[in-house]
């Protein structure tokens, strides 16, 4: 069967670095007898480039990334491009396993009450795209929640997280919680938290359910 890349962004943070790679691991034991190998766009090595280069047969490449956006469409769509038989899958959300481990984190961080704002805090992206991605991934977190749920994007466009958070204030919200659609700790994650909102989740981290959507997106290429 053709290799599994697992392409993530990659992160200076040594507690990112070990989630993303817990994450791969999973995959792996979901996988037996597939060949599945890390790569990165950025920061980490080794590159998706080269990664894509050195398998044995056309690999099918998982963007382990979040939302659609610049390194789905240019780098990672380079790569792919660059070795004929190879291709790219979409990236992990929006998904509805995405939106269970979601409410399973702001569960574990608050219980819920009347009164209560959750913004949807994402890495955010210049590419229009990825907007649509969150969007949709925020329509099915409402669909688990009985509390309103808005966005906001750390860095790329428009509300900031802190900006969605004052807004569910002024909007007469009691307590706003800043659920952190973050892969893995690093700086995304640490914007989310410096937001102010007055509970914040942990991120989606290892979690088998992200597992469970990478190898969806491998059999379905």
């Amino acid at each position: 069967m053709s290799a599994l890349i697992a392409c993530a962004h990659g992160t200076r943070s040594p507690e990112g670095q070990a989630t993303v790679a817990a994450l791969v691991d999973r995959v792996r034991t979901l996988l037996p007898g597939v060949a599945v190998h890390d790569a990165f766009v950025d920061v980490q090595q080794p590159e998706i480039d080269d990664v894509v280069a050195a398998a044995d047969d056309p690999p099918v490449v998982v963007p382990v990334l979040l939302s659609r956006g610049f390194h789905t469409r240019v780098d990672i769509a380079r790569a792919v491009r660059s070795r004929e038989g190879s291709r790219q899958t979409a990236p992990l959300g929006p998904h509805p396993l995405l939106a269970e481990v979601l409410r399973d984190r702001i569960v574990a961080a608050v219980e819920l009450a009347p009164g209560d704002h959750v913004v949807l805090a994402a890495a955010g992206s210049t590419d229009p795209r990825a907007e649509d991605d969150v969007a949709a991934q925020a329509d099915l977190l409402r669909a688990l929640l009985t509390v309103p749920v808005s966005v906001g994007f750390a860095a790329g466009t428009t509300p900031t997280i802190a900006d969605a958070v004052t807004a569910a204030r002024h909007g007469g919200a009691a307590r706003v919680i800043a659920a952190s659609y973050v892969l893995a700790p690093g700086y995304f994650a640490d914007v989310v938290v410096r937001a102010g909102a007055d509970v914040t989740t942990d991120v989606l981290g290892a979690d088998e359910r992200l597992a469970r959507v990478i190898v969806e997106r491998y059999r379905d290429a």
